[in-house]
């Protein structure tokens, strides 16, 4: 039987274990990298375990989340972040040099290579053949430290590609249509595999674009075929060295076949309030626009940018609509402006905003109360925006574009407007925003670290009998972005737990964290897909702060849960989902004799006011319970010093 792309790349950096679908493996990991959101938490933590000197081939340090520099907490983060950069020889991106995964795609992604990242887009690698994956801080700084990564070994789900693309559908399209088949949840335990004759005719930043949004699919990552595509997109970048062919075999064989027909496609958007709420422009229909977002790590790059330029030229910006454009990178607002698209996007009425994540995190750029926003990014959940009652939709750049002079939603195919084909061109090398490492001598190398970076909320070993009280009834889907809000009233505190915490669950519950703080000790009783979307990390330590001792829910999604258990926090599902009808707030639940409970499948729970049993399932591995006694990774590398 012959191998899949994914399993060749994995068996090429299998450290430990067996490469089969449930068995737990450790891999090298290559390359990683952090952005600002999640990073000054990797790198307390890589402070903490007192790291002499980092393992991997590449790390880098980006700054691109929180760049409103509207009070010194961004700022110092920022200086935090490059000071420790220096000591460990991490690569430190400024801020205005573009967005992570961008980035690395332009300047560091390599076929075959392996890479960790601390946000949920990493698996924008995929789209040059790495295996990427997106994975909380604890696990990145970890990699750092150590080299390596431990993952259960996913299945492989094959996406057959066929046909060609037709003008005015875009590749983000065909990532819609696929969260449409297979929804938020259908990729969880996967790696989604691009195969097909149709793979050809997708260019390397169309297919960074489809598995960057892989991660709404819940997927632990997704992979294109390297060939004469990447080699020319590394040409491009002046990198056609770094080229590797790969494929799977012929006759790989897979878990899964999804078969996708490109040229039956047609222009598609997300709906409010998720991005597998998904028809096609036609069926939603020509609704009013007020705002167009166009950039984010999904579709800022340079083809994408050209495309909206083309349609830009010439025209007016809807007297309706705000229009707001960010570039993914300096090198392409450089080639932007140097080849006159730039001005074609201003003269149209754009507002140019800077090469960072930017609206796609609430960061600015919020829509008016009960605005329609159509954005090019990869989340349109409730509120993400910035604005509660704002229907994001989420489209193709060339379906934003053109809505912006329209007005309306509007289906490219039937505008009349004629869609130019733009290839990728030759980019001139500037590496100004890199502050590249000179050695890695800590004892001359000084850790600032300003009034709001606090440290890091860290367990205790977990006690023979665990008690806690139900403080909160959650639905299903819930979101990182539900769990601790992400904006820019409150990502300039993310170095900051304990105040952050004061936050959690908001936007669901306002008086959660004066409910924990009062109970004392907490169990949160959740739906499907627990912890949805971003890595973010401070969605596990913020309930750690408030006590937090386990979450019962009917499902995980799985950066979330393995930040959890990283965090000393017990993540168990129902055994019988009826069961998530039986909880109230206040009630008391009690895991006894809870050291052994863990290395069982199965774990008891019991309600002492009415002796009521539960069963949960656990199925932790031998790894994730020696961290879950120690109350935690921290704690467990402590341990085994």
């Amino acid at each position: 039987m012959g191998k899949t792309l994914a399993y060749k790349i994995l068996e090429n950096h299998l450290v430990e274990g067996v490469l089969a679908p449930g068995n737990e493996i450790t891999m090298k990991i290559d390359q990683t990298l952090t952005q600002d959101s999640t990073g000054t938490m990797v790198y307390l933590q890589l402070e903490a375990m007192g790291v002499e000197k980092i393992k991997t081939e590449l790390s880098v340090a980006y700054i691109d989340h929180n760049t409103l520099q509207t009070g010194f907490e961004n700022a110092d983060d920022h200086e935090f972040i490059k000071s420790v950069a220096k000591r460990h020889g991490v690569l430190f991106s400024k801020p205005g040099n573009g967005i992570c995964h961008q980035l690395q795609l332009e300047n560091y992604g390599i076929p075959g290579k392996t890479l960790l990242g601390s946000d949920s887009h990493t698996p924008t690698g995929g789209g040059l053949g790495m295996i990427a994956i997106g994975a909380g801080g604890l696990d990145v700084a970890l990699a750092m430290a150590q080299g390596t990564y431990s993952l259960t070994v996913p299945k492989v789900l094959k996406v057959e590609l066929t046909g060609k693309l037709r003008p005015w559908v875009s590749a983000k399209d065909v990532i819609l249509y696929v969260l449409q088949q297979l929804t938020v949840k259908g990729g969880v335990g996967k790696i989604v595999e691009y195969a097909g004759e149709g793979v050809k005719t997708l260019s390397v930043t169309d297919r960074a674009t489809i598995t960057n949004m892989g991660a709404e699919l819940g997927a632990t990552t997704s992979v294109f075929p390297s060939d004469e595509n990447t080699k020319a997109y590394l040409a491009a970048q002046g990198r056609e060295k770094d080229y590797v062919a790969l494929s799977a075999d012929a006759d790989a064989e897979y878990d899964e076949v999804l078969k996708v027909d490109l040229s039956s496609l047609v222009p598609l958007a997300a709906k409010p309030h998720s991005p597998d709420n998904v028809d096609s422009i036609t069926n939603i229909g020509t609704i009013k626009v007020d705002q167009v977002a166009i950039g984010s790590c999904t579709n800022s790059s340079y083809t994408d940018l050209m495309k909206v330029a083309e349609i830009l030229k010439g025209k007016q910006v809807h007297p309706d609509v705000s229009l707001v454009i960010s570039p993914g990178s300096s090198k392409i607002l450089s080639k932007l402006a140097e080849n006159g698209a730039l001005a074609s996007m201003i003269n149209a009425g754009a507002r140019i905003i800077e090469n960072a994540c930017g609206p796609c995190i609430g960061m600015g750029q919020s829509p008016k109360s009960g605005a329609v926003s159509l954005r090019t990014f990869n989340r349109n959940f409730k509120g993400r925006s910035g604005t509660l009652d704002a229907d994001v939709y989420l489209v193709s750049p060339e379906t934003a574009a053109i809505s912006a002079v329209t007005g309306i939603l509007t289906d490219g195919m039937v505008s009349g407007v004629t869609l130019p084909e733009i290839k990728e061109e030759m980019f001139n090398f500037n590496d100004n925003f890199i502050v590249y490492p000179k050695g890695t001598d800590k004892s001359n190398t000084d850790v600032v670290m300003g009034p709001n970076i606090k440290p890091f909320p860290q367990n205790t070993k977990l006690p023979e009998i665990v008690t806690g009280s139900v403080v909160l009834h959650a639905g299903n889907n819930i979101t990182t972005d539900d769990i601790m809000p992400s904006d820019s009233r409150l990502l300039p505190y993310r170095s900051n737990i304990p105040f952050l915490a004061n936050y959690c669950f908001e936007k669901i519950d306002k008086d959660f964290s004066a409910r924990c703080k009062e109970a004392g000790a907490g169990v949160i009783i959740g739906g499907d897909n627990y912890g949805q979307g971003s890595s973010r990390e401070h969605a596990a330590l913020a309930p750690l702060y408030l006590g937090i001792k386990f979450v019962l829910a009917k499902s995980f999604a799985r950066i979330h849960r393995s930040n959890l258990i990283n965090s000393g926090i017990l993540p168990l599902v129902f055994d019988d989902p009826a069961d998530y009808d039986d909880f109230a707030l206040g009630q008391k639940l009690v895991i006894e004799n809870a050291r052994e409970q863990v290395k069982n499948p199965v774990i008891l729970l019991k309600n002492p006011e009415t002796g009521k049993e539960y069963k949960a399932i656990s199925k932790f591995s031998e790894q994730e319970i020696e961290m879950i006694l120690a109350g935690g990774r921290i704690n467990q590398i402590k341990d085994n010093e």
